[in-house]
């Protein structure tokens, strides 16, 4: 079943009790995960596709595309690259069908805008750089597939995630992910699973991404921006569990190195600031790497 069917199972949902309500939802939501495992090769796939083509500059974007409930999970994936893996600002950005006020009400008929997207698409000079998740949960929707058509026309990589097979979106992208997440308890109400599956599948893609753009170490996220004193005390703690060294050694370090996570490992293992710095350099920020051959 797609997203815009009715399935019977729900013909009596407000008749059911509280619990059984939830129970449904519930097992419509790990129906819908489930699904998702039977396109992990292509998740890896497209990540792998998406860090090369981040690496191969110091410029290229990686944009997200949408409409709706879609289009707001891009934007929640894109925004959160920033403080998680220091992924510079002017290096990522979004396309919601109605603009910025989509983000906080729904301009349903925006969807429809294909020559918007077009537009959109054109102003924002995606090229070879680039790369572009489109999402769309019927895998339909016009102004995401001219998004889609317009980025890949322009020469930027393109990715497609939508919850219906055979859908025209997956056909207008390099690479297609399709995870059929089925009909939903509420009918067509993809903010649900489908939705649910969008964000799982963001979550893999940009973080497989990130981990390819040497942006953690293990499961540390070594190029956190220290905004706040809760991340400060997180870098303490990587620092300490990393290099063994102790608390007042790591803020130390910390301090010399400017609060760059990575640079104060590095201090902290007894290398100095201009030397891990170029170590960092030298094996394209790295850690584990500039670890090994700062020993």
């Amino acid at each position: 079943m797609n997203t815009e069917d009715f399935d019977a199972r729900y013909h009596d949902l407000d008749a059911r009790s509280n619990g059984e309500i939830i129970s449904l939802i519930l097992d419509a939501q790990a129906a819908g995960l489930a699904a998702t495992r039977d396109v992990t090769d292509a998740i890896a796939t497209a990540a792998s596709a998406i860090a090369g083509r981040l690496a191969a500059t110091s410029t290229g974007r990686l944009i997200y595309a949408g409409a709706g409930t879609s289009g707001r999970l891009g934007v929640l994936d894109g925004a959160e690259l920033i403080p998680t893996f220091g992924w510079p600002p002017e290096r990522g950005g979004f396309l919601i069908a109605g603009g910025l006020e989509a983000l906080i009400k729904p301009i349903e008929g925006a969807e429809d805008g294909a020559g918007a997207g077009a537009a959109e698409a054109t102003a924002l000079k995606l090229g070879t750089d680039d790369a572009l998740i489109a999402i769309s949960a019927s895998g339909t929707t016009p102004y995401t597939l001219a998004v889609c058509e317009a980025a890949r026309d322009a020469g930027a990589l393109t990715i497609a995630i939508a919850n219906n097979a055979s859908a025209p979106l997956l056909d207008a992208a390099e690479h297609a992910i399709a995870v059929q997440s089925g009909a939903e308890p509420i009918g067509g109400s993809t903010r649900m699973t489908a939705g649910t599956v969008q964000k799982v599948t963001l979550n893999l893609l940009s973080t497989l991404t990130m981990i390819r753009l040497n942006r953690t170490y293990g499961g540390y996220m070594v190029d956190v921006l220290l905004t706040n004193d809760k991340l400060k005390q997180r870098a303490v703690r990587m620092i300490c569990e990393i290099t063994g060294t102790d608390t007042d050694g790591a803020r130390a370090a910390l301090v010399a190195a400017h609060d760059n996570t990575k640079l104060a490992i590095l201090i902290a293992k007894g290398i100095g600031l201009d030397d891990a710095t170029a170590l960092l350099a030298r094996h394209d920020g790295n850690l584990r790497q500039a670890l090994a051959a700062g020993d």
